[in-house]
């Protein structure tokens, strides 16, 4: 029954994955609102969720105030429910340049989720503590952290999970490969460096507009121009009507149209669609 939700976060982490953050915030506030409680424990609250993609937006501020909200703290006992949230309150304490109470989080937070067995979360809380010693510019741990971490992760071949961290993680996997000789892990290491220079499409920024439509508006305006109405739309792309109409007003400005005709219309001329 809570499938509509599951959805909208499986969408949420494909446009991440694109690189489309604005579009993954969307999803994330869709899948908030299908929300419905099971008896499985949600150890990813989509709050949570939402303040890594404020990290890598750089709204440290909007990340911040989740965790007043939800009031977690370094000082709190630790328990996997609540895992995932500690492991971004860490990110945050990075961004804030408080590295050492990020470094004492994770370490806690590691040997709790070694002594449990639980290798997915190992490998998680090893990928931010690699950042944490790289800002901090204890250059050995951090390659240590990152080697634990690739040992790991490259007999199943993950990839997205590095990928997805973007050029901070880039400069991580590029100077490990540069401490070490050519072995396995730097085979793996060559073929993450490759996926993260194919990672970002080419930009559809060839529009002769002061203010570009972004990738969610060029969607919604081809399935305007498809004669789709704004429920369809909304049911389509999963999205709330509210949040679609205020896409059409978005996109009539930036075409300076006052109907959907003239928006299709205008966007034909300017080789927005075909």
């Amino acid at each position: 029954m809570d499938f509509p939700y599951r959805r909208s976060l499986a969408q949420a982490r494909l446009k991440e994955s694109e690189g489309d953050l604005d579009a993954a915030l969307e999803f994330l506030d869709e899948a908030k609102r299908l929300f419905i409680s099971t008896p499985i424990p949600n150890t990813r609250p989509v709050d949570a969720l939402k303040a890594r993609i404020y990290l890598k937006q750089g709204q440290l501020s909007k990340a911040q105030d989740w965790a007043r909200e939800c009031g977690i703290t370094v000082n709190d006992e630790l328990s996997y429910l609540r895992e995932f949230e500690h492991a971004t309150l860490a990110q945050i304490l990075i961004a804030e340049d408080k590295i050492l109470d990020a470094v004492k989080l994770l370490s806690r937070l590691l040997l709790t989720a070694e002594n449990a067995k639980r290798i997915g979360s190992v490998i998680e809380i090893l990928k931010v503590q690699a950042f944490a010693f790289h800002v901090h510019g204890d250059t050995v741990q951090a390659l240590a952290s990152l080697k634990r971490a690739l040992t790991l992760t490259e007999p199943e071949g993950y990839f997205r999970f590095f990928v997805n961290e973007g050029k901070a993680m880039a400069e991580l996997l590029t100077a490990f490969s540069h401490a070490r000789e050519d072995d396995r892990l730097n085979t793996y290491i060559r073929k993450l460096l490759n996926a993260f220079d194919k990672t970002k499409p080419e930009p559809a920024n060839a529009q002769p507009l002061i203010d570009p439509l972004s990738e969610r508006e060029l969607e919604v305006l081809r399935l305007v121009a498809d004669g789709l109405s704004n429920d369809e739309i909304s049911q389509k792309l999963f999205l709330a009507l509210s949040t679609v109409k205020g896409h059409n007003l978005r996109i009539f400005g930036k075409l300076q149209a006052k109907s959907r005709t003239e928006a299709v219309a205008r966007a034909r001329e300017l080789g927005l669609l075909l």
